[in-house]
């Protein structure tokens, strides 16, 4: 008797048809469905046989899209490729893609929006050391390098204060 609802291969076809997956990824969603072992690993072969599947490609576009459009920096998103099921190495070949300097941009301009203070006010030492210290967690959890984080806090409130 054949169990009610979509094929393993019309299930994966689904979750694609919503935003492109890993394979690690894949194979959980289609075992978290309760298909069978055998009928995962052959609708992860034809996903991979008709070009569906293809982590080095997974993991080039989810850093080109997650770096624009969400500000994610280099470190979130080497966790995030992680959590999908990508090998070091891969996720490695997509951050590499990531310029330096329009990450460095990019966390100069969320500093800049979430800084919440006036320039006089960084005059006072606790007033600045607190927008130091909250400029700092917002982007070391957005992912930036600490480096990064380090001087562009500095800098955007040296700009303030000025």
């Amino acid at each position: 008797m054949e169990k009610p609802g979509p094929s393993p291969w019309d299930a994966a076809l689904r979750l694609l048809g919503t935003r492109a997956r890993s394979r690690a990824e894949m194979r959980e969603r289609l075992e978290k469905r309760e298909f069978t072992a055998d009928e995962v690993e052959h609708t992860l072969r034809r996903l991979d046989d008709a070009g569906l599947l293809d982590d080095t490609e997974f993991a080039e576009e989810w850093v080109r899209s997650r770096h624009q459009f969400s500000g994610r920096g280099r470190v979130a998103l080497k966790r995030e490729l992680r959590t999908k099921g990508i090998d070091d190495e891969t996720a490695a070949v997509a951050l590499a893609q990531i310029d330096p300097d329009d990450e460095r941009a990019q966390a100069v301009r969320l500093a800049e929006k979430k800084l919440n203070v006036s320039g006089a006010e960084l005059a006072d030492r606790e007033v600045r050391a607190k927008a130091y210290r909250r400029l700092a967690g917002a982007l070391s959890r957005r992912g930036f390098p600490s480096d990064v984080v380090g001087s562009v806090v500095k800098e955007v409130l040296d700009s303030a204060r000025q």
